[in-house]
């Protein structure tokens, strides 16, 4: 077990920490263009569209100049006076985008400072909130499903944490060259129920992390969301500057695995496998790099947290070596966790408050958020990609599925015990088992042999729009031009309907 310095929350750095956010160096760190990036964990490169150097504090992205140009004509320009500690939260309107500039004082996004008077176009949908330590006047322009100030939220003490975990950084980097035990930062696991705020907290401890010149490695849990990438996958990747407000993580250089599921309940054996995968992965990438080492990760877990849900918790508490583990919204899990991991003396467990301003979905929400996230993989967050339309033979395809099939035949079982279905075992898509994959997202994996799928991660992926049976021959979308960076396919259940 690691060991690090207790963690203490009775220590208020708050005061300490605004010094930092509001650093106007900062906002000239944002604004530099990125001529190189010098990242600290070295993956193979995703085949993706995603791999975007610009930010939103540029401008208007071209493909929506003519929309924020109506918005602007049609709308009033309004201004939201924010009081010190205290947020303005915002529900984009499903059609029109929202502009939004910081006119004086100093306001971040997820832990991401403003740049002052520059307009930010915030696409249809986008639900945040705009945070103020001292006090600031933010300018809309625009429709808004609901909007409104809150003056009461846990920010706070959510920087007393990044504050205790700043230090514990400065610890493990000093005694790099001493002890590979102490060397080693935090490893934070951020964990509660369905929409809690889970992922926010993530973005912004890893955007305060990265704006004091650390590169934390992101790891999402979360396959039903995808932060990362597309949904149905479990990812890493190093976060090299605080995280954009509106473009959301960075994918220079994601490692991705393919579960090809939206919950881990469709195949739990495989959603460990996986999960110790990636763990595997990072650790022997971080070994080598004492800085990478220092700064930590910051994990992100899905919302499942009863029976089975919760043993998959403390796998990945487990499995990552997690030495700090965030509660969020719910005193019966941090009371278990509590319970279960106080024999641990390395291991420190936090019950944070859920912000006031997390917005419940229901199941077709969560649907829907699911089907644009796919479409913004291939399509881009506002049509700024753009995929192209392949069609290839059913031959010159190699699909797999993972699970499925009896483990042995009956005869070969103890009298009276029934077959079971083998959750690993790789089965080949047959030609006339093809129409199953029809508006499916596959993944094309690195893997260079059928029994390496599993322990390899992917490339990206393709979407089957349509299928010819009777010319034998598939139709799919592709995020990049040429030939597929590897031969063979996985699928699993994760289907979009493109409209």
């Amino acid at each position: 077990m690691i060991k690090v310095p207790n963690f203490h929350l009775s220590i208020n750095f708050s005061r300490i920490l605004y010094i930092y956010l509001i650093d106007r160096s900062y906002i000239l760190f944002l604004l530099t263009p990125i001529l190189s990036l010098n990242l600290s964990i070295n993956y193979k490169h995703p085949w993706s569209p995603l791999t975007r150097v610009k930010m939103a504090y540029g401008g208007l992205p071209v493909a929506m100049t003519g929309l924020a140009s109506a918005s602007a004509s049609a709308s009033t320009v309004r201004q939201v006076k924010l009081d010190r500690e205290s947020e303005l939260r915002i529900e984009v309107a499903n059609e029109t985008p929202l502009r939004l500039r910081v006119l004086n004082g100093n306001a971040e996004i997820f832990g991401t400072e403003l740049p002052p008077e520059i307009w930010l176009t915030f696409p249809p949908r986008l639900k945040f909130a705009v945070f103020t330590w001292y006090g600031a006047t933010i300018e809309l322009d625009g429709t808004t499903e609901t909007d409104y100030t809150a003056d009461e939220t846990p920010m706070v003490s959510y920087v007393n944490v990044h504050a205790i975990l700043e230090g514990r950084r400065h610890r493990a980097r000093a005694s790099a060259s001493k002890d590979s035990d102490t060397s080693q930062g935090p490893r934070v696991i951020v964990v509660g129920p369905t929409d809690s705020g889970k992922s926010t907290l993530s973005r912004m401890l890893l955007s305060w992390a990265a704006k004091q010149g650390w590169k934390p490695t992101f790891v999402d849990l979360d396959i039903g969301q995808g932060s990362i990438t597309a949904p149905g996958c479990i990812a890493a990747t190093p976060i090299e500057m605080p995280i954009d407000p509106v473009e959301g993580i960075p994918l220079e250089m994601p490692l991705v695995y393919f579960f090809g599921h939206a919950t881990p309940s469709n195949n739990v054996d495989l959603y460990r496998v996986l999960v110790k995968e990636l763990a595997q992965t990072l650790e022997i990438q971080l070994t080598g790099n004492a800085e990478s080492r220092a700064a930590g990760m910051v994990i992100n877990t899905m919302g499942w947290i009863e029976g089975v849900g919760y043993e998959l918790l403390l796998h990945a508490i487990d499995t990552f070596s997690a030495n700090v583990v965030l509660v969020l919204g719910q005193e019966k899990l941090f009371s278990l966790l509590r319970d279960v991991l106080k024999n641990r003396p390395n291991v420190d467990v936090v019950k944070l408050q859920k912000s006031g301003g997390v917005v419940s979905r229901n199941t077709k929400v969560r649907q829907k958020a699911r089907s644009y996230r796919i479409r913004e993989y291939f399509y881009g967050l506002v049509n700024d990609l753009s995929p192209h339309s392949y069609v290839a033979n059913f031959n010159d395809l190699h699909v797999y599925r993972i699970g499925g099939g009896p483990q042995a035949p009956r005869s070969a079982l103890p009298i009276g015990a029934d077959p079971v279905a083998n959750s690993l075992r790789l089965v080949l898509v047959t030609s006339d088992q093809v129409q199953e994959l029809i508006h499916l997202v596959l993944a094309v994996s690195y893997a260079e042999e059928p029994e390496q799928i599993i322990s390899s991660n992917v490339a990206g992926f393709i979407y089957v729009t349509e299928i010819d049976m009777g010319r034998k021959q598939i139709k799919y979308l592709s995020p990049s031009a040429g030939v597929l960076p590897g031969k063979y396919l996985v699928a699993g259940t994760l289907s979009w309907i493109e409209t």
